[in-house]
């Protein structure tokens, strides 16, 4: 295939750079990796093939500036595995998994440009250079050094092997998951299988199983159609089956089997961390993380969950209380404890989710999300219909600040079998600047909302609503994003600091002014009621030992299989099932993510040894917000300037404990977690 009939491979002549989505084929992937891939090796080359001294301009800018067209195609790339993958596009990935990694090894065990970048690191203090300079040099320096740049022989060989093999496996890991929650529905068969169902959860399961080509109703086991299906059914058979496939993901014997996948990246994750001098995974990934080492995130880890475990003690004795006076069995299994805390909640404050959910149409609770942008950091957003994007579902808005376009926005916010589980943010282009002129942010957001029948309005539950604000403020943290360099932009920052943007506007979907203004009744438009908001805010603690001990569980199990040293991980099932035995965790209540489908940890290493971010970053968002909190007005102009100033707006270019101490004025206190999630005394 000739670069003049491949779209990756040429200028984009659409509006904003978008990538041209109509254009665009499974085929025309391989060829433009292995171009773009070949122009980025030649790029380096090229700076470490040098004669003059270097410099800033010419060693740290040229680096970072290389591999644009590699970027690009990778950016396009993986946006279309994870929301609009096919059996080709899965293929292609699983051959240029460990391609790209042998060649991002090759990139940092470059000795010509280490050599460089290494003598400019050496005396980057009389180099005159700005604060996003040095940033740059000591972050580019840093990724060096985690790459292996300082070894050598053996070592060195090692070690590129080793990632590239780590790529097939985090790959395959995250497709057997994907296609495990492709094949999977649970047929809902006449009225009798309806029991105890809200018409909302039956018109979603009926256009699921349209989506999929059949007739009648089906549950899935995206987590907006399965988790409604295990709060409201009072079919305890179909409530045990549809859990039983949740938790199983990636556990079935055959093609689709993660159990001997995940002993396998594990090992290897701990011969990288030793090659590089680290006793274990967890202490070589939290070495450029906040919490700086393992002990420290499991300290923050064990404030929380001794009261949490008691707290879920507390309610699981209530549970069993209500399943008596119910008649059901006081054996509770984790396919009632959904069922049974919303049979609790609705008795105990007068709240049931099918008298909240007419209020939450997914349309009202996009604009409630923008106004709050608005009003926040003076943002508007002008959606267009008229340019292709990669499916039907995806919408695209122009986002103006000041009534500049500083990015554009993309939501694609429904299920669908071509789409992996889950939500999250990412770019097709992060910002930048060129000459002083600003690069346009592509942003992102994906969901996993049921989608309603043709004709009618989808509605969220209010966790979904807080799942769209929250993966909102991962956008805003791009949108944003006002820094010279691309690899510090916006997200571009350590884990246990990149989920605080986000959790942190999650607070504006909980506040009474703006769901006074955008909760309307579905039916009728009027605004959500006083009494209604009430009701939601007297329940706000309830379950919370639940919700907490769930992640908790998954949080701690993550950073004790990542410091296991005993070489025993073979069977992943059993380590899970010890590991949580010995926490004490109740067998009804059960964690977030069980180790066969935990992509945070497997799909690859972003988040590995590393989903305690959540929780260090609600210490910092909780904080946060209590700013807010204290001058009388969630959108007092002052505090969001320094919010915009400091943390939204400055990505990587400066330290993150640094921007939020220029915001709050002092450290965060763990204080304001608990008694947001109503665990402290």
């Amino acid at each position: 295939m000739s670069i003049s009939s491949n779209p990756l491979l040429q200028n984009w002549q659409t509006p904003y750079g978008l990538p041209p989505f109509d254009q665009i084929l499974p085929e025309h992937f391989t060829p433009a990796f292995g171009t773009a891939m070949a122009q980025h090796h030649a790029e380096l080359d090229a700076i470490a093939a040098q004669t003059s001294l270097a410099n800033f301009a010419n060693s740290v800018a040229s680096f970072e500036a290389a591999g644009a067209l590699l970027r690009r195609v990778s950016h396009v790339f993986y946006n279309l595995t994870s929301s609009e993958t096919s059996e080709k596009l899965q293929a292609i990935e699983l051959v240029l998994a460990p391609e790209l990694a042998t060649h991002n090894t090759a990139v940092y065990q470059n000795a010509g440009l280490f050599v460089r970048l290494d003598a400019l690191y050496q005396q980057r203090q009389e180099l005159g250079l700005s604060t996003e300079q040095m940033r740059l040099l000591e972050r580019i320096h840093l990724d060096f050094v985690r790459n292996g740049a300082q070894l050598a022989g053996e070592a060195r060989q090692r070690f590129a092997s080793i990632v590239a093999e780590l790529a097939s496996l985090c790959t395959q890991f995250a497709q057997n998951v994907q296609n495990d929650e492709a094949e999977y529905r649970l047929a809902l068969s006449g009225e009798n299988d309806f029991a105890g169902l809200p018409a909302a959860i039956i018109n979603s399961a009926k256009q699921a199983a349209a989506d999929r080509g059949i007739d009648g109703h089906v549950i899935t086991l995206s987590r907006s159609s399965v988790v409604p299906f295990l709060t409201y059914s009072s079919r305890r058979d179909l409530r045990e089956a549809a859990h039983t496939a949740w938790k199983a993901r990636g556990e079935h014997t055959g093609k689709t089997d993660n159990r001997p996948i995940a002993p396998r990246i594990l090992a290897l994750r701990q011969e990288q961390a030793q090659l590089l001098g680290y006793a274990h995974f967890a202490d070589y990934a939290l070495s450029d993380r906040m919490a700086g080492t393992p002990q420290a995130a499991l300290e923050l880890l064990h404030k929380v969950w001794t009261p949490a475990l008691a707290r879920v003690k507390e309610e699981q004795a209530d549970l069993q209380t209500l399943a008596a006076q119910l008649g059901e069995p006081l054996d509770i299994q984790p396919w009632d404890w959904f069922y049974l805390a919303e049979k609790q909640r609705s008795a105990r404050f007068d709240l049931d989710d099918a008298e909240i959910k007419p209020y939450f149409a997914l349309e009202n609770m996009i604009a409630a999300a923008f106004d709050c942008a608005g009003r926040l950091f003076g943002l508007s957003f002008s959606e267009r219909f008229d340019l292709p994007l990669y499916h039907p579902d995806a919408r695209l808005w122009e986002v103006r600040r000041n009534e500049e376009v500083i990015g554009l926005f993309i939501g694609d916010n429904f299920s669908r079998t071509s789409k992996q589980g889950g939500a999250w943010m990412n770019e097709f282009r992060p910002q930048s600047r060129s000459n002083g002129q600003r690069i346009l942010p592509i942003v992102t957001n994906n969901n996993n909302f049921s989608k309603a029948p043709a004709g009618q309005a989808t509605l969220l539950s209010f966790d979904d609503v807080r799942t769209l604000f929250h993966e909102f403020g991962h956008g805003l943290h791009g949108l944003l994003s006002n820094v010279e360099f691309e690899a510090l932009a916006g997200p571009n920052v350590a884990r246990d600091y990149v989920e605080l943007p986000s959790q942190l506007f999650e607070n504006w979907a909980e506040q009474d002014e703006v769901l006074k203004k955008h909760a309307l009744h579905i039916d009728t438009g009027a605004a959500i009621p006083d009494a209604l908001l009430a009701k939601i805010q007297n329940a706000r603690f309830f379950n919370q030992g639940f919700e907490t001990v769930r992640y908790l569980g998954s949080a701690l199990l993550d950073l004790q299989i990542h410091m296991d040293l005993s070489h025993k991980l073979h069977d992943i099932s059993r380590f899970e099932s010890e590991a949580l035995s010995a926490l004490s965790l109740p067998k009804a209540v059960g964690i977030n993510h069980r180790l066969p489908h935990f992509g945070h940890l497997f799909a690859g290493d972003g988040y590995a040894a590393g989903y305690y971010v959540y929780m260090w970053a609600e210490v910092l968002e909780a904080d946060a917000f209590d700013a807010f909190i204290e001058t009388g007005d969630a959108f007092d102009p002052a505090t969001a300037e320094r919010l915009y100033r400091n943390i939204y707006s400055v990505g990587n270019s400066i330290d993150p404990a640094s921007g939020f101490l220029a915001f709050r004025g002092r450290a965060a206190e763990v204080q304001a977690l608990l008694r947001k999630r109503g665990l402290s005394d």
